[in-house]
């Protein structure tokens, strides 16, 4: 099956999230885990092994396939916020030195993270806190929209930046797969057909 496919459902799920948190101040805790546990599976023998399983990926995998065959289903904030994350991708890559720095800053949280779990306050925050360290600094800034009520509470802000790291996990990932922005244009059949067959074994 093609992994690509997966990673970009990765990607669509994150970016997903940080809508749902930023309107509601709240994000559901199975999907929440998925994302950040991935920022720390550095060296997993398959890009499924990244999420835990392609069935942890469903709510990404149907999000795929809606923006590709949805029609009037599309979320035009939702595919703005995935292409600020993609321009972001593209900024990371080009400062080698900033890689290193989240690694080790995703590595000093890692034990942490296995005592109290993924979606602690205490990760979120620290996340939160290494995003602002390093991806804030990249140009141009992702921008989320929202509520302003929960967008002005630094937890919520915290736990969005979390997201978006784990956002650019699977941009990055889905770059060193070969994805580029032809996917979701000479691609859309290919793409929409192994969304749809991961979908299948995810069930």
């Amino acid at each position: 099956m093609n992994d690509r496919a997966l990673a970009f459902a990765g990607l669509l799920q994150a970016c997903q999230l940080v809508r749902q948190i930023a309107d509601t101040g709240d994000a559901q805790t199975a999907p929440l885990a998925t994302c950040v546990d991935s920022l720390f599976r550095f060296d997993a023998d398959s890009v499924e092994a990244v999420y835990g399983s392609a069935t942890e990926l469903r709510p990404g995998l149907e999000l795929l396939i809606a923006q590709i065959d949805g029609g009037q289903d599309r979320d035009a904030m939702l595919l703005r916020l995935l292409a600020s994350v993609l321009r972001v991708e593209r900024s990371y890559h080009a400062q080698r030195t900033l890689a290193d720095k989240l690694r080790q800053g995703l590595e000093h949280i890692a034990r942490q993270r296995e005592h109290l779990g993924a979606t602690h306050p205490t990760i979120l925050g620290r996340l939160g806190d290494l995003y602002a360290e390093t991806i804030s600094n990249l140009r141009p800034r992702i921008m989320v929209q929202g509520n302003p009520v929960y967008l002005q509470q630094p937890p919520v802000v915290a736990e969005i930046r979390a997201v978006l790291l784990g956002a650019l996990r699977s941009a990055v990932l889905w770059r060193q797969l070969g994805g580029s922005q032809w996917d979701l244009y000479l691609r859309r059949r290919h793409m929409l057909a192994a969304a749809k067959e991961w979908l299948n074994a995810a069930r």
